[in-house]
């Protein structure tokens, strides 16, 4: 072919590989206009036809729409405009496909109903806004109106999660859950009865509550004795129990009685629900940090230790 020859649709089709059909397809719609016509009225092309059915090809395969290829074809648009707007346009198709996955995903873990699957759908498609206020208003219902000074704001930041604006599928699994989890209402109850005995002890000038240096203290005390697996209602059990209470007492200035004990043994019963462990692995999750350590095992060891010896 050279710039000055005419070309028939069947000359174009042998050379694009496009079918003649295709080619009177695009024609027809302005994107591969004929330079002239023969004596018996058939359509004739130039040289520059070659070079548009090429990026036509390529366009449509990258999925672009028939107007938008004509306007870069035609020089109305540039190329890279069109690109960059593609390239936004499938980011979010890709971020749609990944919540209908991670949503189809769960249903197929869990055996949901087409109730749960409806609900955790719509949870997937919330926005960031939307998000937000579904969290800030399970911790507010946790944490509002009690004592600021108590520490409350810093823990209610550690346990917002952000999802990423591009989600793996896990994370988004993740979110589902814990949104799921923030609205039950007995879950939420519990973080509300937690965080009030938290501020009540604060405001009576007691510290004996269980901080996070407190349930070290239980894991380090008791780590040992659950790998030995020594019987928490055993005698063997007493001089673990009795080394907790006594560096509890130690530590918040109290002492180290059957009172203190029996606080001790509640606040631990409110606080060990297997529910706010799996609200932080979540979290974790969501928000990729590192999986929290489980005290799951520890802190059922040490209240079934506790509970004996102040029942007893």
């Amino acid at each position: 072919m050279n710039g000055d020859t005419l070309y028939s649709i069947g000359d174009l089709a042998r050379r694009t590989g496009l079918t003649v059909k295709a080619i009177r397809f695009y024609s027809d719609r302005g994107i591969v206009p004929p330079t002239d016509r023969n004596p018996a009225g058939h359509r004739l092309y130039g040289i520059d036809a070659v070079a548009r059915l090429d990026l036509l090809r390529t366009l449509r395969d990258l999925g672009l729409d028939l107007p938008t290829i004509r306007r870069v074809v035609n020089q109305e648009i540039s190329l890279p405009e069109v690109a960059a707007a593609h390239a936004e346009a499938l980011a979010a198709q890709i971020r749609v496909l990944r919540l209908r996955r991670a949503v189809l995903t769960a249903v197929a873990k869990r055996g949901s109903t087409a109730e749960e699957m409806n609900l955790m759908h719509q949870l997937a498609r919330l926005s960031e806004d939307e998000r937000r206020r579904l969290i800030d208003d399970f911790l507010g219902t946790a944490f509002g109106g009690l004592d600021a000074d108590a520490g409350f704001a810093g823990i209610m930041r550690s346990m917002t999660p952000e999802l990423p604006d591009d989600p793996e599928a896990d994370q988004v699994e993740a979110w589902v859950e814990l949104a799921e989890l923030s609205q039950d209402p007995d879950f939420r109850a519990g973080m509300r009865r937690m965080a009030e005995h938290h501020a009540a002890e604060r405001a009576q000038g007691d510290t004996t509550v269980l901080r996070r240096d407190s349930a070290a203290m239980v894991r380090d005390q008791v780590g040992p004795a659950l790998a030995a697996g020594i019987d928490p209602v055993s005698p063997q059990a007493d001089p673990v129990v009795a080394a907790v209470t006594a560096q509890y007492a130690q530590v918040f200035g109290c002492v180290d009685d059957v009172d203190l004990r029996r606080r001790l043994l509640a606040r631990l019963e409110t606080a060990n629900d297997p529910r706010r462990e799996l609200y932080l692995r979540l979290l974790a999750v969501i928000n990729g940090w590192p999986a929290p350590e489980s005290l799951t095992g520890v802190l059922d060891w040490f209240t079934q230790a506790l509970r004996a010896r102040v029942s007893g």
